[in-house]
């Protein structure tokens, strides 16, 4: 048996028609950019994550970047994210013109720890950027408790967590602005790049909306300089019509992960964990274990295609070098750990089952 590590075709194969008509009806408009559909699945997306305004973009990293802007991010300010989590985290702080601070992680979650943030807080802190990682929400109470005591904005990453919940809250209700990627392997993904800004300050909406079209007001006004992060209108009307099922889809990566949980439970490795006051969607299943060559090496022998997310910290990135050199020994542990496994919509309990043999025969 080969299990891959995704196959998209799973969800797009039933959907044909209905995203085939999409296809037609924007082509026969001819309305790419922008089009009505933009501002039907902004209002769609924002209405299903419990906020008043949704500005699609052109991509995850660039919500971050206009989030950032948009609460009065200035070069040189400072923003608290994590070091364990996709680069694009802190890019859109270097974009924004901030400077990322690394802190540490919780060791069960691999979530940005609100324990060890105030140490890295000085007068040049402007937010706290955490990152939902892998589809399981941060603890946003106890940022917001540290945000409020420091006068700080909460600019929260949950390009992985799609249909997550916090308290049985959608996480629309946490941070000032959120930003979302549909890049096509997340639990709702696009044909291509696309992004979204959900908040709920009219401010930070109007703001977004200026900064995403070139800055734009008039056909040729231009009062700021803005960007050009325009979603497309076949990627919006495409996630409009995938939005429908993703309660369905996160429901059957839930019961994946469930079999996953039930099926590796003797084994040695480390199964991720999944806090009680929240909704894991499992974009990814991450296990740990400190015989990763060996096992990513027997897996793929055996057809089980695996993945590492994410191997290096990027507070160790040469891309990073400039900033101050620190010590971050969770985040570096679990860097040196951590393994995906096959985790997607349509994944059957066969292919499971597959996995879990070649596991446990790997550590026989």
């Amino acid at each position: 048996m080969n299990v891959p590590f995704v196959d998209l075709s799973r969800i797009h194969t039933p959907l044909e028609k209905e995203l085939d008509k999409k296809w037609k009806l924007i082509t026969t408009n001819n309305n790419y950019i922008l089009g009505n559909e933009v501002e039907q699945f902004e209002h769609e997306f924002a209405a299903c994550n419990a906020s008043k305004y949704g500005i699609g973009v052109a991509n995850g990293t660039d919500a971050l970047v206009l989030s950032l802007k948009a609460i009065g991010l200035k070069p040189g300010d400072e923003v608290i994210i994590p070091s364990h989590t996709f680069i694009a985290t802190a890019l859109g702080v270097t974009y924004a013109g901030g400077i990322p601070v690394f802190s540490e992680i919780e060791e069960d979650t691999f979530l940005l720890d609100p324990e060890k943030i105030e140490q890295h807080i000085t007068k040049k802190t402007k937010a706290i950027l955490p990152v939902s990682l892998y589809g399981q929400p941060v603890d946003f109470s106890a940022f917001k408790r540290i945000a409020d005591m420091y006068h700080l904005s909460i600019v929260a990453d949950n390009c992985q967590a799609h249909g997550a919940f916090y308290k049985k809250k959608e996480l629309g209700m946490y941070g000032d602005a959120q930003a979302y990627s549909f890049y096509p392997g997340k639990n709702l993904g696009a044909f291509g790049d696309a992004g979204m800004v959900t908040t709920n300050k009219k401010s930070i909406e109007k703001e977004v909306r200026l900064l995403r079209n070139i800055g734009r007001t008039g056909w040729y006004e231009h009062p700021v300089k803005g960007y050009n992060s325009r979603l497309d209108t076949l990627q919006a009307a495409i996630l409009s019509t995938k939005l429908k099922h993703l309660t369905k889809w996160n429901t059957e990566r839930k019961k994946a992960a469930q079999r996953y949980h039930q099926l590796l439970r003797d084994t040695p490795l480390v199964l991720p964990v999944e806090k009680e006051d929240r909704t894991h969607v499992y974009h990814l299943f991450v296990v740990r274990t400190r015989k990763r060559k060996q096992f990513i090496s027997y897996m793929l022998d055996h057809h089980v295609d695996v993945s590492i997310h994410y191997p290096i910290p990027i507070h160790k990135q040469k891309a990073y070098s400039e900033l101050p050199t620190q010590k971050l020994p969770i985040s570096e542990q679990v860097a040196n750990e951590v393994v995906s496994l096959p985790m997607f919509t349509g994944i059957t309990p066969e292919e499971q089952e597959y996995v879990a043999q070649i596991i446990n025969n790997f550590f026989k």
